[in-house]
Parts: structure tokens; C-alpha cells; sequence
């Protein structure tokens, strides 16, 4: 029933099956309709024809498939006549259907109010991760969350081998007890070839640039990250075509120098990324470099970025950056026959070839956190040993 008593309204709801329309719906919970459905007379440009509003109001248009299982909710007045609709999209919206004072309707989509519910579920390979992961209940994108989590310890292309299993906790967004979406992966144990590997996500309290960024970052049991300092290449999709050597010749130059980067090509304006959190030490015009951004990361490394067509939106000295961020885009300023991005990394300002350097790891849970990380990883911990346990009693 509504909460207004003095509205005299109530709700109902009703399941939607295959093959239901909006009319089938209500037809089954006996709701009469006289408006919303009716085909009236409209007028458009010099033709008329007939159309109802469910037909007629573009932001009704999610109405025209219904989705099987989900839920339509109908509001009806104390006669049992219709004057409110809601139901939620296939894009996680809610639609709100309702009668303005002169029982004309009007339509309006919104975000859906969620709460977050905590998923549990193991899983173990037989054929493939996916297989598995399905066989479980495993949404698509946990998979490729976990792939991501443990990629620095695992080949999910040739290691994984029959009787590897895994376990993992996850946030399910739910509306009025409907799935709408997945969140994020919150722990997570997977088991390749005998060896146990675990991850826990944890935000910092205080770290207002990792918490405003969205990144999340994983860490062990013991609080080390999982996540690499610096990413291998500045650009998703790119190729090198000039490595870092000794001996090379400079097709400017034309001359035999050495190469202390590394090339990447890629069309004109490809978005160039940090590959680690640091802060900008210089964006500017310098030499043959052109357009060059310079960051400083922890400890003695810093990265540069060459010949950029321009630079992102607040690229300047002290900006702070996160790995992944975007700070500039491919170009052929400075000594470049085209476009492409000269990248370099420096560990005490001496470059060295970042394609075959042993990365670092992201910095560890500092130890003023340390005590609030380990409880929340135990607690974490034991939900995953319970979600295995129930696995293997139930596959015993």
C-alpha cells in the first residue's frame, strides 16, 4: 500500500514472463486502463495517426521490450485505475511513469537506488576459467576483475591447469531485490597448481587521490600490493617501433646515437596514460623531445613522455597524477619524422629500458593501517573459507 493513507493508493507488482506487454501485465493484475495503452489520435507534421503513450513518449520506449523475470510495479488509484508506473531498464535505470493533475502522463527516467549485497561463490576448472566460472554462477566481469587481480602471479593463458579452483567474495547492486549490476571483486583466493594465491581489496583511509581516482588496489594478507608501480606501456593499444639500444641510427640526425627510450607508435592524438602515480615535474616545450610531460614517482624513479600533439587538462608543475591517467596525446613535435610517443623511464635519472626492467610493486598498506587492514582481511578471509567449504562438502 502507498504511505500516504490519505492518497487512498496501493502497489502492485507482477513478474514479467516471455512474450508479456505492458497491457498482458496489467491484464493480470487487473488493473483497468484507460490512457497509458488506449490508442489515441495524434497528429504529426501533416499526417495523423494512432498511437498510444506508451508508443508515443520516447522515454516510455524501454516498455516496448519487457524483460523476462524482472518486475513491473503499477499504482492504482481507489477505483483500480491506473495512474503511476515503475519499472527498471535494462541499463539499471528506474522509470517513472506517473499522471500530472490532468491525468495526462508523463515519463522521467532516474538512477535507480541500490544496495550493495555481498556475493559469494567458488568455482573449479575443468576445461576453461570461463567454463568454470559459469558452472558457478560467475558473472563475466568477476572473471576478467579476478584475471586482472592476479595477473602478476598467474599466466591465464597457459598456466591454469584442470583442478585449479578458486574462491571469491563480490558486491551484487541490487533494486528492490533485483540484480542490476556487479560491483567490484572484495577478495578473492585462487589456487594454480598447488600454490595459493590471495588478494583483498582495501581503500586507505586518508588517500583522497586513490579514493577520488577509482582505482582499486589489492593487497595480500600481509599487506603487500598486488599492483605493479608502473605499467608496461603508456598506451593501451599501441606498437613499438624503436626499441631502447646503444646504437641507433637517427633518421633526423642522420647519425649513429645511442636510444635511451623507447618508441611507440600510434595514430595522431591517441591518449598517452601515467604509468604510475607520481607528480608532474615539468610539462612543456624542451628540445627535440617537443611537447614533453616529466613525472616523479616514489623512491628515485620518474618517467617522460615525448613529442605529444598536446597536453591533458592540468598537466602543469606539482599536479598530482594516478597511474592509468591520462596526461597527454600522440603527436610529432619536436625531432619526429611522425607521429608516435618517445617514452622513458629513469631509476636516479639514468634511463633504463622499461620493456625489460623488473617493475617494482606498488607501495605496501602503511603501517598506520596496518591494524584496520588486517581485521578487515580477516574478516574477508573467513567468508571466503566458508564460501569453499560449502563448495567442496557440496561437491564431496
Amino acid at each position: 500500500r502507498d504511505d500516504d493513507a490519505t492518497d487512498r493508493a496501493f502497489w502492485r507488482e507482477e513478474k514479467i514472463i516471455r512474450g508479456d506487454t505492458v497491457q498482458t501485465v496489467l491484464a493480470r493484475l487487473g488493473i483497468r486502463d484507460d490512457a497509458l495503452t488506449k490508442t489515441v489520435r495524434q497528429r504529426s507534421g501533416s499526417a495523423q495517426g494512432w498511437r498510444s503513450f506508451v508508443h508515443s513518449d520516447e522515454g516510455a520506449r524501454a516498455l516496448y521490450r519487457l524483460l523476462p523475470e524482472k518486475t513491473l510495479r503499477a499504482k492504482t488509484d481507489e477505483n483500480g485505475e491506473l495512474v503511476a508506473l515503475r519499472y527498471l531498464t535494462r541499463d539499471g535505470d528506474l522509470l517513472h511513469i506517473d499522471q500530472d493533475a490532468n491525468g495526462n502522463y508523463r515519463s522521467k527516467t532516474l538512477a535507480a537506488p541500490t544496495v550493495s549485497r555481498l556475493q559469494l561463490r567458488s568455482g573449479e576448472i575443468q576445461s576453461s576459467l570461463f567454463g568454470a566460472a559459469d558452472e558457478a554462477g560467475i558473472p563475466d566481469a568477476i572473471v576478467i576483475q579476478m584475471a586482472e587481480i592476479f595477473s602478476g602471479d598467474i599466466d591465464f593463458f597457459h598456466d591454469l591447469r584442470k583442478g585449479d579452483h578458486f574462491t571469491v567474495a563480490y558486491e551484487m547492486l541490487e533494486h528492490d531485490g533485483q540484480p542490476i549490476k556487479v560491483g567490484r571483486v572484495l577478495a578473492a583466493e585462487f589456487v594454480n597448481r598447488g600454490m595459493t594465491y590471495r588478494a583483498v581489496h582495501y581503500a586507505v583511509p586518508g588517500d583522497a587521490d586513490a579514493n577520488e581516482s577509482g582505482m582499486l588496489t589489492y593487497y595480500t594478507e600481509d599487506g603487500k600490493s598486488l599492483r605493479r608501480a608502473f605499467l608496461r606501456s603508456p598506451m593501451e593499444f599501441s606498437r613499438v617501433t624503436s626499441h631502447f639500444t646503444t646504437a641507433r641510427f637517427h633518421p633526423i640526425l642522420q647519425t649513429w646515437r645511442a636510444h635511451r627510450g623507447t618508441d611507440f607508435g600510434a595514430p595522431q592524438g591517441t591518449p598517452v596514460r601515467a604509468t604510475g602515480d607520481g607528480v608532474v615535474d615539468f610539462a612543456g616545450k624542451q628540445g627535440g623531445y617537443g611537447n614533453l610531460v616529466l613525472l616523479k614517482h616514489h623512491s628515485d624513479y620518474s618517467t617522460g613522455y615525448g613529442h605529444l600533439s598536446r597536453f591533458a587538462p592540468g598537466m602543469k608543475r606539482g599536479t598530482r597524477v594516478r597511474q592509468g591517467q591520462v596526461i597527454g596525446y600522440v603527436g610529432a613535435t619536436g625531432w619526429a619524422t611522425g607521429p608516435h610517443l618517445h617514452y622513458e623511464f629513469r631509476v636516479a635519472h639514468v634511463q633504463r629500458n622499461p620493456m625489460s626492467i623488473a617493475l617494482p610493486t606498488a607501495l605496501p598498506i602503511p603501517a598506520s593501517a596496518l591494524n584496520a587492514f588486517r581485521s578487515h582481511s580477516r574478516s574477508l578471509s573467513g567468508q571466503l573459507a566458508l564460501a569453499r567449504g560449502l563448495y567442496f562438502a557440496s561437491a564431496d
